[in-house]
């Protein structure tokens, strides 16, 4: 029997392209893929990456104040607002198009531009290690860190880079606005890049220099809303053991005890697939009945099937 389920989907990168052209082209790909789980009755909730997008408008705006000393420095937290919209825009406009061509005309898409707290005692911020924008030489880094107070370092021999903070999301703050547009049937495109980073000084919302895990901000969303299924979508069709080995093992099914087991011995690298594995066990446990899974895009349909993918439940 064929039960509806709510579904928070995370876009990885490979989604959405590294240029304005390649975003154009990438996001109708993704909106089919989406749109399949759509046309068979899941409601369907949209995060998505925004690594490329940001490093892009960051360098530009950067370049903007080297060219007008009249221009202040613009704060990633901005950078980060930015690309929610530019993404979405060109994200909902696919979705909107490949809906109608499939017959669904009164299926309304929205973007949230949407701000995540974080706790600014978060020991992130002791130790930012995220790279953004591009490759400086060491005097050009110099001169960044002092002018802007940028924290520096260099980049496996490439040159410098600016680094920042990725604390975890402890609040959506939008969240009230996002769960009454999904409960109205609305398909919402919302904690782009994993949310606008702000934390709370009094009543102020003030952003911060931050990158927010977009596959952490889609669990803590998956939660909030009583989601049925996390879906995380990555460059991989499963998670593996071993990878790139000659033994390399790829799994179907696992336990949140069996995967904790996996990311204790070092099998998921950091940055890469371990938070992805982190999320999905920590939505997984959350509630009984709740279940994540990781794949590619193109196999999300076949995913939900149990035909394909990495599953994690309790």
């Amino acid at each position: 029997m064929f039960t509806r389920k709510r579904i928070v989907i995370a876009l990885g990168g490979n989604a959405l392209g590294n240029t304005l052209p390649e975003q154009m082209i990438a996001v109708k790909s993704t909106a089919k893929a989406l749109c399949d789980l759509i046309e068979e009755g899941h409601q369907v909730v949209v995060v998505h990456g925004n690594g490329p997008q940001v490093g892009m408008i960051n360098n530009a705006m950067a370049a903007l104040s080297r060219e007008d000393e009249n221009q202040p420095n613009t704060p990633l937290s901005v950078c980060v607002a930015m690309s929610q919209a530019y993404i979405g825009y060109d994200l909902q406009n696919a979705l909107r198009e490949e809906l109608r061509n499939r017959g669904f005309v009164r299926t309304p898409v929205v973007t949230v531009v949407t701000q995540v707290r974080v706790d600014e005692n978060d020991p992130a911020f002791e130790n930012p290690s995220k790279p953004i924008g591009r490759f400086l030489t060491k005097e050009v880094a110099e001169e960044q860190a002092k002018k802007y107070g940028h924290i520096m370092k260099e980049d496996s021999g490439r040159g410098y880079r600016r680094v920042v903070a990725s604390p975890k999301p402890q609040e959506i703050v939008e969240l009230d606005a996002i769960n009454s547009l999904v409960d109205a049937g609305k398909i919402v495109i919302t904690c782009g890049g994993g949310g606008i980073p702000v934390y709370l000084n009094k009543n102020h919302l003030k952003g911060c220099s931050a990158v927010i895990d977009k596959d952490f901000a889609s669990c803590l969303l998956a939660k909030d809303l009583d989601a049925d299924l996390l879906i995380i979508l990555t460059a991989v069709e499963k998670v593996a053991i071993n990878y790139g080995k000659e033994n390399q093992e790829d799994l179907s099914d696992l336990t949140v005890e069996q995967a904790q087991k996996y990311a204790d011995e070092g099998q998921f690298a950091p940055g890469s697939m371990l938070p992805k594995v982190q999320a999905a066990m920590d939505f997984a446990s959350s509630k009984p009945g709740r279940t994540a899974m990781i794949t590619l895009l193109e196999k999300a349909k076949e995913g939900i099937k149990g035909q394909t993918g990495t599953i994690i439940h309790n």
